[in-house]
């Protein structure tokens, strides 16, 4: 076996506060070799990124490491001096960043932030460098290197920004490359294109790789071999293989058991439950109109029928970009519809000026993808959850509100002492709970969850899965859950609709969407899925490259068409009408027409 790219021995890194837990990191050995993956895994809190950025040597000063060595190759960096630690960024080790979006300089073209890079620590000339940034620009399948160069971040797709980073990290092919939970913001398809990159990428220059995620569904894609980290300790760490397949430490099965299935199961709908909620050709145009007009107009959502029922929930999948968010932002009436109907118990409410919407805000409440940006950091949580009773005259009195408020915390697994502290001082599922409670809090007979998961830890995500099912048995709640992890889809959902550029292309009950995907779309969303168990089957359908298309200039017929295996002549000529295999099965597609 080759020698160890880094050599991590004993490392101890304490936290300033001490208390119950001294340390961030303690007693933490092990080693990536040339042309090796090594998974570093955990929940959040585990110690991952503080490894990282030590590495890096780029450890707030509040943090120190206090036994211990980190050997890149060879050399101990943290004893390293700051101008020696700028001298090996970049060109010995590099870093990719989880969301690129924040790493990446928003006043710089991206093709000067990589020429930074070459002008740093190369005495090559303009020309040369100019080479080198579009030659590593083509290497990470970015199409049409000169556009992208010249482009700023906010110009380019979430993919296509982290592609950036990546060819910023890999520009001096660096002898180590860390990835940060570089997938974790990305849907399913841009996640199965990075780490199939990253892959590429690392073969072809021999790179050892220390990649952090809590995705075991990641692991099993690209690790060779994995550490699993709890609360700042190595408790496990093997091949791959035998990890996933045969873990040893109780933490690590109950990692690999929160993982939601992939095998469908039924979750019949009562076809007699009254229905909460119904769009009739539901659309949204942006910048089609108004004082600040767009040169184009962007058809965010197109001629949308949706159903939910009292106690069923309704997922939502497809990639960023295809409409979801803009769906349920019409639906609450965060954004107005364009055209068409939201029928909520009946009741047209798309056209309803804003001063008449105090009734249909008691019914139906929103929960967001990001809690703590959703609550108010100046605000304690009694406050938080009184607010909306107080707004829409659902709490009574001040003594009834009381009581209300420790009955919502206790209903989503919180003690009653919560209510005096404020959002910063809870851990992200636990903030998740509170904006869980917060729309409870007016008893809504429909709650929109707008990627409500995707910012934790797959431990957590479970938690916050199973409560909304509790939730839903108990109180017979209906949920929109809007998300890109069809493992969640499949857990909770009674009927799925996919969404693809504004449009709903396949929809029906979770069983057979994901079960037996009709649409090529749904089939590629599925395919794009890593599976915990190495050596899991998957579908036949080969997985889609390249991005989704800009919805300002959609494709003519079939807005799948550019990037679907199986498209012919009528796909591009015409866009398909919906076509039902089933009574309660329908799809968008002329294979099926």
């Amino acid at each position: 076996m080759s020698e160890p790219v880094l050599q991590v021995t004993d490392l101890a890194i304490a936290l300033p506060t001490g208390g119950d837990r001294p340390f961030a990191v303690s007693g933490v050995s092990f080693a990536v070799r040339r042309g090796e993956i090594v998974c570093l895994v955990g929940e959040s809190g585990s110690g991952k990124s503080v490894i990282a950025h030590a590495t890096m040597g780029l450890l707030p000063r509040a943090l120190a490491v206090t036994a211990g060595t980190i050997a890149l190759e060879g050399e101990d960096i943290v004893r390293a001096s700051a101008e020696r630690l700028r001298a090996l960024r970049a060109a010995r080790m590099s870093m990719i960043f989880q969301e690129p979006m924040t790493a990446l300089n928003p006043v710089m073209r991206c093709g000067d932030q990589i020429d930074e890079v070459l002008r740093t620590h190369t005495p090559l000339a303009p020309a040369e460098r100019r080479a080198k940034i579009l030659d590593i620009v083509r290497e990470v399948h970015l199409p049409d290197p000169d556009r992208v160069v010249a482009s700023y971040p906010h110009q380019l797709s979430g993919g296509q920004r982290q592609r950036i980073m990546i060819a910023m990290a890999l520009v001096l092919e660096p002898a180590l490359l860390i990835a940060d939970e570089p997938t974790t913001a990305l849907d399913v398809t841009t996640q199965a294109q990075i780490l199939k990159l990253v892959r590429e990428l690392q073969a072809k220059h021999g790179t050892g790789v220390l990649f952090i995620t809590h995705d075991f569904g990641v692991v099993s894609e690209i690790a060779d071999r994995v550490a699993v980290l709890r609360r700042g300790k190595l408790v496990e760490m093997g091949p791959k293989d035998e990890v996933l397949r045969r873990p040893r430490h109780p933490y690590t099965k109950m990692l690999i058991g929160s993982v939601p299935s992939m095998t469908p199961h039924g979750r019949p709908v009562d076809a007699s439950a009254r229905v909460i909620l119904a769009t009739r050709g539901l659309a949204k145009t942006y910048g089609a109109s108004g004082f600040f007009r767009r040169r184009a107009a962007v058809r965010a959502a197109e001629d949308v029928n949706l159903e939910i029922r009292r106690g069923q929930t309704l997922g939502i999948v497809g990639e960023s970009g295809s409409g979801k968010s803009t769906v349920a932002r019409c639906i609450v009436r965060l954004v107005d519809p364009s055209a068409g109907e939201v029928l909520l118990d009946g009741e047209d409410i798309a056209a309803k000026p804003a001063r008449k919407l105090g009734a249909m805000r008691r019914r139906v409440q929103i929960v967001f993808q990001d809690p703590f940006a959703s609550l108010n950091p100046r605000m304690r949580v009694a406050d938080i959850l009184a607010e909306g009773m107080r707004a829409l005259d659902r709490g009574g009195t001040e003594g009834e509100r009381s009581r209300r408020i420790d009955a919502l915390l206790e209903q989503v697994g919180l003690p009653a002492t919560a209510k005096d502290r404020y959002p910063h001082e809870f851990s992200g599922g636990q903030r998740q709970r509170i904006a869980i409670a917060r729309a409870l809090a007016v008893r809504p007979k429909l709650i929109v969850a707008d990627e409500p998961t995707s910012a934790l830890d797959v431990s957590v995500q479970a938690q916050i899965v199973n409560l909304l099912a509790g939730l839903q048995a108990e109180l017979g709640i209906a949920y929109l859950f809007i998300t890109h992890n069809l493992g969640l889809v499949e857990y909770l959902a009674h009927e799925v609709a996919v969404m693809y550029l504004g449009r709903i292309v396949e929809r029906g009950p979770a069983e057979r969407v994901l079960g037996s995907p009709a649409h090529p779309y749904t089939q590629a969303l599925l395919a794009a899925v890593p599976a915990v168990a190495p050596g899991g089957a998957a579908l036949a359908a080969a997985r889609i490259e390249g991005e989704l298309p800009s919805p300002i200039s959609p494709p003519a017929g079939c807005h799948f068409h550019p990037r679907c295996p199986q498209a012919t002549a009528a796909c591009r000529s015409a866009y398909p009408q919906e076509t039902r295999i089933a009574p309660d099965h329908a799809v968008r597609c002329h294979l099926h027409g």
